[in-house]
């Protein structure tokens, strides 16, 4: 808008216009009393994303656009917003209107976007918030990332081949890049499709080394960044200064909550890329995205929200340090030994809140008095939780109790002050007990005998007027007045005034009850300003305490992930692995923990596996089609991912040596964002695991090469299954439907053969999802077709085609591994489902009788071949 236009605007709307100057990229929310009004471009971007109405302020040629929403369920909307990529400011009233004469003051107290969401309700409680920066310098990147709702924040550098998967696995809500780097604007596309975020440009000069030192010494108020070990990691300090920058505009320096750096080292994790945590559907499942039905879903027995993020957090980055993982596992051991201490501490877990979140709301100053009652409840929680662990002298359990801080003073403060149940507002009273503070006793005594003189005052009236019905009444416009019904209108007193008619009665005031009601109101209001001073003061000293405060959650999330991993384990009967830097992998009847869960106990067929890279690493897993091999591959690398965290793992006994990465190429799907084909897809993923796989990796194929020929197809996976045994000499398992891959066991020494187990009945097929030694050459198609469904004559039909098939299939191993063939065998062709025209006449002339053809006849007939042939 204009210079001349803002003039010649009203008060408040210049007020509008100049917050607006000063957040053009964003949707302004400009309070005005229980309203949240939005003006000009923002009123009809907002009716036509949220659906509201869209209004006019004044009429005629300057009618400005308006749309708004209630203060009171502003949330909701703002969350829309946000999930659709706004940003949106929210520009409050500073002063109280009914003490303001003249222009309420108002200001922009934060923007928020959807990786600065801090609001409980808008959250989901179990994951991780995250806003990201990203640095990029030739082949190097550097990621900063952090969740304002809970002061994590975390910093790491790694290769540009790798920073897809990284960013899938950290999955941030919202990512900031240089605006000025415009090579970046196809990444910048690529991540708001592949990761669903939204992608915020910000100035090349926020990430500049040295305006990134300066923002992020002011936001972790620290003289230097040398006490968090990130002096090499230069790309990642410029990013984490980036994000520090980004808050404190957005947050308005409301940034106590975070006051430390962690160094995110990649070499101490387990990798997974985004197809291998996809197909093992570790969070979310394939199909519909939903946590039910993942790794997730099986191993959350967590009691806290805290708890809930830490174990996503150990799914998505497992461990590879033996020392490390069997500490975990040794805490998950004494809480699955020691049941009664077990379900002590997950029954007091129970009552402790999301003491990380509560902790950013406090430092932020929007915590609320419910906020400081949850805080109180649960560091009441602390004393019992460490009595649990006092007996224990060694391991991450006995640390935790050190670590496990009850604030005693704190908590005793909050509990002699604050009611059980306060109102969701600070400013109107109700929040502070008896006895806490003399003065607000006083003033509370003076409105409980401001209530008795007006129940007294009422008898009085009543008795002096002879109206037995006279009430004495209050309401916020009126204030204090005598309602007398209209049959005993001609008995009010003289002295009676009238204030308001309503339906059958009418309303009076008297100058005694208006001189009280000043006394009483006066006393209200001053008690509703001590109880806000004393509530301010009590934030204010959970505010020092953030730190120790969040200490302690962090000792109450891992707690709750070792109960909870405890838990599983037995209720589900899994055992503890044994883990080492082997290159093992022994899994005796072992199962798959997530269909497990969904069967009747007992019901899961448990199956053995022995991996091992010198002499056993590469199964060949021949068997038809719904019998078991996704699963029984899936189920490996899940038990070695479970191992790795520290659980127990669904098995009889289970020998896992760590492992460095987990690769996975199972099923196909087009991926059309990219216009890549289901074979495309499938030969970069393969690709991928090719060039980035160690002796240390677990490799898992399913029918790989089988979305091109038959000829192609098993060429491929031949050769990858040679380069795999040969080259890189991992632990690897490749579920296959090409039968001639069960010759690769009699080349190479550490390769093997395992099949599904059939059993066949007539015409009947009965899987019984057992693996067993050696291979298969059958896959049972036509049967699984029957299933399904297709139509007999079809299946008739299909049946002759595959006898016709495996009569012409040739030697195909064979000819792989170089036998002699004839010039006619080396030409390439696909076997064909139709018979060649040499077969026909062949099937011809055995059905001729010579004696029954006349000469003329047998003429024809020869010519006739000829022809065809």
């Amino acid at each position: 808008m204009s210079t001349t236009a803002e003039e010649s605007a009203t008060p408040v709307m210049q007020q509008f216009l100049r917050a607006k100057e000063e957040h053009k990229d964003a949707l302004l929310f400009f309070r005005m009393g229980d309203f949240y009004e939005l003006f000009y471009e923002d009123a009809k971007v907002a009716s036509r994303e949220l659906g509201i109405t869209l209004t006019a302020r004044s009429k005629g040629d300057g009618a400005i656009p308006m749309a708004g929403v209630p203060v009171r369920s502003y949330l909701g909307y703002l969350q829309r917003l946000v999930k659709k990529g706004f940003k949106v400011a929210i520009c409050e009233q500073m002063s109280d209107p009914k003490e303001t004469k003249g222009l309420v003051e108002r200001a922009v107290v934060r923007v928020v976007t959807a990786g600065t969401l801090t609001e409980e309700n808008l959250l989901e409680e179990d994951r991780n918030n995250y806003l990201l920066a990203l640095c990029a310098k030739g082949e190097r990147c550097g990621i900063a990332w952090v969740d304002v709702s809970t002061g994590r924040f975390l910093l790491d550098e790694c290769d540009r081949s790798a920073l897809l998967d990284s960013l899938a696995t950290i999955s941030p809500s919202e990512i900031l890049m240089r605006e000025e780097d415009d090579p970046e604007r196809s990444l910048a596309q690529e991540l708001e499709l592949s990761l669903a975020c939204v992608v915020s440009w910000r100035g090349a000069w926020e990430f500049d080394p040295q305006a990134a030192e300066r923002a992020l010494t002011r936001a972790l108020e620290v003289r230097s960044l040398e006490g968090f070990g990130v002096e090499t990691i230069d790309l990642a300090v410029r990013s984490a200064g980036a994000l520090a920058s980004y808050l404190e505009e957005t947050q308005r320096g409301a940034l106590k909550h975070l006051h430390r750096l962690e160094r995110f080292r990649r070499s101490d994790r387990l990798v997974l890329d985004r197809s291998t945590a996809a197909c093992l559907e570790l969070t979310r499942t394939l199909r519909e995205g939903k946590k039910e039905g993942t790794l997730l879903s099986v191993l959350d027995a967590t009691k806290t929200a805290m708890g809930a993020r830490l174990l996503r957090e150990w799914l998505a980055f497992p461990l590879v340090d033996v020392q490390a993982i069997l500490e975990r596992q040794g805490a998950v051991s004494e809480l699955f030994e020691d049941g009664g201490r077990r379900r002590a501490i997950r029954e007091h877990l129970r009552s402790v809140q999301d003491l990380e979140r509560l902790a950013a709301k406090i430092a932020t100053e929007r915590a609320n008095a419910r906020d400081l009652v949850g805080l109180r409840s649960s560091l009441q929680c602390v004393p019992p939780l460490r009595a649990e662990l006092a007996a224990i002298e060694h391991g991450p359990l006995a640390v935790l109790c050190q670590s496990l801080d009850p604030l005693e003073e704190l908590s005793a403060e909050l509990a002699r002050a604050l009611v059980d149940d306060p109102p969701m507002t600070v400013k109107e009273g109700g929040l502070i007990r008896p006895g806490y503070s003399s003065e607000l006793d006083e003033l509370h005594s003076l409105q409980r005998e401001g209530q008795d003189w007006i129940a007294r005052f009422e008898r009085e009236e009543q008795a002096r007027s002879g109206i037995a019905n006279l009430k004495v009444g209050f309401n916020r416009v009126f204030g204090y007045y005598v309602e007398v019904t209209r049959s005993n209108l001609e008995e009010v007193p003289a002295h009676y005034i009238r204030r308001q008619t309503v339906k059958n009665a009418e309303r009076f005031i008297t100058p005694e009850l208006k001189e009280y009601e000043n006394k009483i109101l006066k006393g209200e209001e001053l008690a509703q300003e001590l109880e806000h001073r004393c509530f301010l003061e009590l934030r204010r000293a959970a505010g020092e305490a953030v730190r120790r405060i969040q200490a302690t959650a962090r000792a109450i999330a891992e707690l709750d992930v070792y109960a909870g991993l405890a838990e599983v384990a037995s209720v589900r009967r899994y055992v503890a692995p044994t883990v080492d830097a082997s290159e093992m992998l022994v899994i005796d009847d072992g199962r798959h923990p997530v269909i497990e869960a969904h069967l009747p106990e007992g019901a899961f067929v448990p199956n053995d596996l022995t991996l091992e890279c010198s002499s056993r690493r590469l199964s060949i897993l021949t068997g038809p089609n719904m019998s078991g091999k996704s699963t029984y591959i899936r189920q490996a690398a899940l038990l070695a991912l479970m191992a790795q965290i520290g659980s127990f793992v669904p098995a009889a006994r289970a020998h896992v040596g760590v492992v460095d990465r987990i690769f996975t190429r199972i099923g196909s799907a087009d991926d059309l964002t990219r216009g890549s084909s289901t074979f495309m897809v499938e030969m970069i993923e393969t690709a991928n695991i090719l060039n980035c796989a160690t002796r240390r990796s677990l490799v898992i194929l399913d029918e790989v090469g089988r979305g091109t020929s038959t000829f192609d197809g098993l060429s491929i996976a031949w050769a990858v299954c040679e380069h795999l045994h040969e080259k890189i000499a991992c632990r690897a398992l490749f579920a296959t439907h090409y039968h001639e891959l069960t010759d690769l066991a009699d080349r190479f020494h550490a390769c093997f053969n395992q099949n599904v187990a059939v059993h066949e009945r007539g015409d009947e097929v009965v899987f019984l999802h057992r693996i067993q030694a050696g291979g298969t050459d059958r896959s049972y198609g036509i049967h699984v077709a029957r299933l399904a469904g297709i139509p007999r004559a079809i299946l008739d039909r299909a049946r002759e085609i595959l006898e016709r098939l495996e009569d012409q299939e040739s030697d195909l191993a064979s000819r792989i591994l170089g036998a002699e063939r004839s010039p006619k065998a080396k030409t390439e062709r696909q076997l064909s489902l139709f018979e060649e025209p040499d077969e026909a006449i062949v099937r011809e002339l055995r059905a001729l009788d010579p004696n029954r053809l006349a000469p003329i006849e047998a003429l024809q007939k020869l010519l006739e071949w000829k022809a065809r042939l």
